[in-house]
Order: structure tokens, then sequence, then C-alpha cells
């Protein structure tokens, strides 16, 4: 196995802004973010933002945990990348796009390599699964956040 990861895109109905703050919340990634189980910050920039967090997930043949950076460029670009932990690499973005009208399209980008030890567990019909739940769901869940945090 190469690595798991992809690309998808969803369009929310809410503006930028309030995606961006539904996303940026790093710390309530794991009410929303299916496998997530928590997301204990580490480390705030000057405005109170997490920029290191403990990631801990449910990838279903084990629980991982990672160390993580994020950076921002509000509000189009959260990007990420795994400091340390049980995955040899695990980098991400998301890139918000104002469509206009109250709406925004969202594209999630994840890249995974889950190491030697950890591929030898993750193949054929389970990979795919983990795959889609790293990749496929992740606007739509992010949809529903939004929508949820609207009220």
């Amino acid at each position: 196995m190469a690595g798991l990861g992809g690309t998808s895109t969803g369009e929310i109905d809410a503006p930028i802004d309030e995606v961006w703050a539904t996303l940026t919340a790093i710390e309530t990634i794991a009410e929303w973010q299916d496998g997530i189980i928590g997301a204990d910050p580490i480390e705030r920039d000057g405005d109170g933002q997490v920029v290191l967090a403990k990631i801990t997930a449910d990838v279903k043949v084990k629980e991982l945990s990672v160390v993580t950076r994020f950076s921002r460029q509000a509000p189009t670009s959260l990007i990420w990348k795994v400091e340390s932990g049980d995955v040899k690499k695990l980098d991400g973005s998301w890139t918000l796009e104002d469509l206009g009208g109250g709406r925004t399209r969202a594209t999630y980008e994840i890249e995974v390599d889950p190491g030697r030890m950890l591929s030898m567990l993750v193949r054929g019909p389970v990979e795919e699964k983990i795959r889609q739940r790293l990749v496929s769901t992740r606007p739509a869940e992010l949809a529903e956040r939004v929508k949820a945090d609207r009220g």
C-alpha cells in the first residue's frame, strides 16, 4: 500500500466566515469528524487559536494518536502536518472558496502514510473503508456541523 488519502469537495449553504469559524475550532473536531475521538490543544497562538494539538483517531484496526501542527490563512486555507505519532506521515488541508450568495465550496485533501506496521493491518476492504472515512465524508460532515452551529 503506497498510502491512504485523496481529495473531496462539497458546497455548504453558509458564508465563508461562518464555515471558517467552525473549521478552525480545532478543539471541536471530535464532535463532527467521524473517527476522531479527541483533539487536545497543546499550544495556541497569540489570538488563542490552536496551532498544535494531540489528535486521537479510531481507524477501526487501531486507535492512533498524533501531534499535529496547524497553520492558517484566513479565511481560505487550513493546513496541518503531523509532527510525531503513530503514522509516518499525515498531511492535509481544507481550502475554502466564497461562491457568493452565502455559499462556500470546501475542498478537503489528505495524504497519509501509515508506516510499515500499520500498513500490514490496513489492506483490501479495510483500506477502502478507512479511505472513505478519511476523505469522502469530510465536506458533508463540515456542512452538517456548520448548519448545527448556525442554529
